[in-house]
């Protein structure tokens, strides 16, 4: 993991210096450390007379079935932090970001999670990010060796199971580019995630891209005659694989303070989930939410680059986080997916994510 945070630091620096030119800052002046307490416990105050005057709401909340995307909202759940805010969340599980977002259209959610796949639904006007989650090496591309499949090459002519729409897809697609191939170049079977597990381990598809926890799956069902072809590592220095919160624009204009609530519940979350001492009752939590094994779900903590709460607002203030969203939005430019170039700021809400901070 820290090779991936590594390479994606050198990556988003260089498109932060090509965006920005040069970031200059100047020290503010030295408070009293009698200031300091005083200016924070203004602050302190304000936030809970906030909270304890707003209006209590119930809020409809996405998330897949995996430790990625539940191990925020769980915590954030579990700890108290939703009713800190004043709200009460109901969790209801999906297979898939463009599924998260159908039903955000027809209204029957009001947040969800997405991996990095739908993220161009966001780019294309469809959604917008007010919380970035974490930048993700959870999706693989993997092949049977029994098939005949050795490289990403091999891949020419055999039959492919993926899910349109979601990270399983793009990662597909930089994989075949990786070996000058296309999607019309194999046979590719769009499938949810449980019908490719099921097709892997019956031998009817020679390879398959898929997310965490169904690579895991997959792996222990057909052992050594598993190979991995490439993960989300494999492609950092050109497009990152990031994971956001979401919402639909008009929510978005309607309920912003439910928002800004929400994330900063998710802030406090993201603080207890980077204390080691956690991670078991974070697993436990989710493995109990989406009727997953435990040692499948504690597993998977290696998935992502994981920020507390301060990092990632200082990653958002010196140009980080926005130069790995051009980078992702980038990817999906050269697959062809996105036409053209949106600015980052049409569809992630950085203010928000700053202003939940304060």
């Amino acid at each position: 993991m820290k090779k991936l945070l590594a390479t994606l630091m050198a990556a988003a620096m260089t498109f932060s210096l090509a965006a920005c030119g040069s970031t200059s800052s100047s020290a503010a002046p030295e408070s009293t450390s009698s200031e300091a307490t005083s200016s924070s416990a203004a602050t302190s105050e304000e936030a809970a007379d906030s909270t304890a005057s707003a209006e209590r709401i119930t809020m409809n909340v996405a998330y897949m079935p995996n430790y990625s995307s539940l191990v925020e909202v769980v915590a954030a759940d579990k700890m108290g932090y939703f009713d800190e805010e004043g709200i009460d969340v109901n969790l209801v599980q999906f297979q898939d970001g463009p599924t998260i977002i159908a039903a955000m259209e027809n209204g029957s959610i009001d947040v969800g999670y997405i991996g990095s796949g739908a993220h161009k639904l966001c780019i294309n006007g469809q959604a917008k990010i007010f919380c970035f989650a974490h930048v993700g090496n959870g999706d693989r591309v993997m092949a049977l060796k029994s098939h005949g499949i050795e490289t990403a090459a091999d891949l020419a002519g055999k039959t492919i199971g993926y899910s349109a729409g979601t990270s399983s897809e793009a990662i597909l697609q930089k994989t075949l580019a990786s070996a000058d191939l296309t999607l019309q170049d194999v046979n590719a079977m769009e499938m949810d995630a449980s019908g490719i597990v099921s097709a892997m381990i019956s031998g009817s598809l020679d390879a398959c891209a898929l997310w965490s926890p169904s690579t895991l799956a997959v792996q222990e069902e057909l052992g050594e005659d598993v190979i991995e072809l490439a993960d989300n590592l494999s492609f950092a220095d050109s497009s990152a694989s990031v994971s956001s919160w979401i919402c639909m624009s008009e929510y978005a204009d309607q309920n912003y303070d439910n928002l800004l609530r929400f994330t900063r519940a998710l802030y406090k979350a993201k603080d207890y989930r980077a204390d080691p001492a956690n991670a078991e009752q974070i697993s436990q939590w989710i493995a109990e939410e989406c009727g997953l094994d435990y040692d499948t779900v504690y597993a998977q903590r290696g998935d992502a680059e994981w920020l507390t709460s301060q990092e990632m607002v200082d990653q958002i203030n010196d140009g980080t986080i926005e130069s790995l969203y051009k980078s992702q939005q980038d990817g999906f430019i050269a697959s062809g997916e996105v036409e053209a170039e949106v600015p980052v700021s049409d569809y992630v809400m950085f203010d928000l994510m700053k202003e939940a901070a304060a």
